[in-house]
């Protein structure tokens, strides 16, 4: 095709103009320009490579990492009168043949390939014969290690440069922070092309955090006001999947559930019904997401903390397309975090990668403890600046807020004066005067603020140091060793110039951390008289299952007890010595025993 681009916009894909930053990257691409793009979901990212491979006189090879994504991609690609072909194993050996001969007689103008059959010798050999216009890498944050769902499969992909000198390298993704864009780059165009980023912003979103207390109760409470609209529902398990699934229709939601553990046939089912009927729930774990255009998507809700903020932002993106207001809600709990920290320790990735998921894990706990603007602390991630949006939690309904900014301070001069290295572990040792061998073989014992904030205890200072990470005082450099860095924000709270406030921290344990003790604090009387009570209850548990005392709680539980005063079974669970099956046998007699006492 000779025709502009405009004319072919309008003509072959119907529509009347170029969506903002569409045009930029298919001039550069029409121009041969080796271009990574990062675009916010619903930008309309496969406009950008589709019309300049419909302008180009080769063909064009679109890598894609879903079967379903490609078949999906051509059926439209077909609805509009483009010549395109997916070939892959779920379709027949005729129906590959048929196709790879339309590809060799010139009649196909766009070829779509997993990277793994693109990568084959025999797959490769064939296409030098074609000589490509161009290639296109699309969920190109799986080629970087850097990035949140790093396949080995897509870093074979790096080698397309020497292969093909002649062919546009172009790569597509919502979801990548800025390591990860320059790893993307590296490895496609050598540094050598160009880095396009459509910005983050999804302002039509309304962002929610909310601690998790009844997960149940909290998402009926959520949807019962939506019910004419269809969300997701995103679950950190299968079992938890289907428990939801069916809790909402005994409900009487119109709920269906998706999750690898389910047979391929009712997948596929349940995701047509989801896509073409209105007032669907689809209740999924991540298996569900990828490629899914349905335009009207009302709400995504989160039962779980995602895995990081990449993972976070790809799945909320899956909300209003159609640009019309949508909300993302996200619980918020500490056994949530338990479990994704056990994930990374059991992923059989190397330790650096182990590293920067538990760093990227900081930065979404960072988020979820926001005291400011959510999209500021979300935009903040991905190297972006804006103002408060006025459509956040936060904005809407600031919380309390406690003077921070001496603290603030003294964490600034911390960090600094320790080089920009250390990880928050480190930092919150020189505060609290450790005397560890490593703060007194790096002489960190004699910096002014060493020990200046031993009256917090640490889990203080975890949960303090993540909102002033959070609020864009303090950066994480997750492509180093996490080190926490200074930016420029953090200049003039150092200079006096201004102040930080931060949300009230509770007296529990470090986020993440099951068997750390609950910090050490001197009961006063009230405290003391529970703690009495709580020992007369013991007695008579004991009593009546003709035990010793400690085998129902030690002293030391007890006093927990008093310190933390937990008000649910989650919290309850964190005190030192409380394991499953007593959170089971006693959880709810201790709890009545601790509201009833409450001051």
């Amino acid at each position: 095709m000779s025709a502009a681009p405009e004319q072919i916009l309008e003509s072959v894909f119907g529509f009347p103009a170029f969506r903002p930053g569409q045009r930029e990257i298919v001039d550069r691409l029409i121009g041969g320009t080796h271009t990574l793009s990062v675009m916010p979901t619903g930008a309309g990212k496969s406009i950008c490579y589709q019309l300049p491979a419909l302008i180009a006189e080769q063909l064009t090879v679109v890598i894609s990492p879903l079967v379903a994504l490609m078949d999906d991609q051509v059926a439209g690609l077909r609805a509009n009168g483009v010549e395109a072909v997916c070939i892959h194993s779920n379709r027949s050996r005729e129906d590959n043949v048929a196709d790879w001969r339309r590809v060799q007689d010139g009649s196909i103008k766009l070829l779509y390939l997993s990277p793994e059959r693109l990568m084959t010798e025999r797959m490769l050999v064939a296409l030098q014969a074609l000589d490509p216009a161009m290639f296109v890498v699309d969920e190109a944050h799986c080629i970087s290690k850097w990035g949140f769902s790093f396949r080995p499969e897509y870093e074979a992909l790096s080698g397309l440069r020497a292969r093909f000198p002649n062919a546009t390298l172009s790569a597509f993704t919502a979801t990548a922070d800025i390591a990860t864009r320059q790893d993307i780059a590296t490895k496609l165009f050598g540094g050598k092309g160009d880095i396009v980023v459509r910005g983050f912003d999804r302002p039509n979103l309304r962002l929610a955090v909310t601690p998790k207390t009844d997960r149940n109760k909290q998402l009926l409470d959520f949807l019962e006001p939506r019910r004419d609209g269809s969300g997701i529902v995103y679950c950190l398990s299968r079992k938890l999947t289907d428990e939801t699934a069916r809790l909402l229709r005994e409900k009487g939601y119109k709920a269906l559930p998706y999750h690898a553990g389910l047979p391929q046939d009712v997948r596929r089912e349940n995701q047509e019904i989801f896509m073409a009927e209105d007032a669907v729930i689809m209740v999924a774990t991540i298996a569900f997401g990828m490629g899914i255009d349905k335009p009207d998507i009302r709400y995504v809700f989160h039962l779980n903390l995602p895995g990081s903020v990449e993972a976070y932002y790809q799945e909320i993106g899956r909300a209003g397309r159609d640009g019309k207001p949508a909300e993302v809600h996200m619980l918020y709990g500490l056994d949530d975090i338990r479990m994704r920290r056990q994930f990374i320790v059991q992923d059989e990735g190397n330790e650096d990668h182990k590293r920067r998921e538990h760093k990227r894990l900081d930065s979404l706990l960072a988020y979820g403890e926001a005291t400011t603007c959510r999209r500021v602390a979300l935009l903040t991630y991905f190297g972006e600046s804006t103002e408060p949006c006025g459509n956040c939690d936060i904005c809407i309904d600031p919380p309390t807020l406690i003077d921070g900014t001496k603290e603030a301070q003294m964490l600034l001069i911390a960090v600094a004066r320790t080089g920009q290295v250390f990880g928050a572990a480190h930092i919150v040792d020189v505060l609290r005067g450790s005397a560890s061998e490593k703060i007194l073989a790096r002489n960190h014992n004699a910096l002014p603020v060493y020990g200046a904030g031993k009256d917090h205890p640490k889990n203080f200072w975890t949960a303090f140091i993540r909102q002033v990470v959070a609020s864009g005082f303090l950066s994480i450099d997750v492509e180093g060793y996490g080190g926490l860095q200074l930016t420029e924000k953090g200049e003039p709270l150092l200079n006096d110039e201004t102040g930080f406030e931060y949300r009230d921290i509770p007296k529990t344990k470090a986020a993440g951390s099951r068997k750390a003790r609950a910090a050490v604090a001197a009961l006063d009387d009230a405290d003391s008289e529970l703690l009495a009570y709580l020992k007369s209850l013991r007695r008579e548990l004991a009593q009546q299952r003709k035990v010793p005392a400690y085998v129902i709680f030690s002293d030391a539980t007890l006093h927990d007890m008093c310190v933390m005063k937990p008000n649910n079974l989650e919290t309850l669970a964190l005190v030192n010595g409380v394991g499953p099956k007593k959170l089971k046998d006693f959880g709810e007699i201790f709890l009545c025993a601790l509201r009833e006492n409450a001051a």
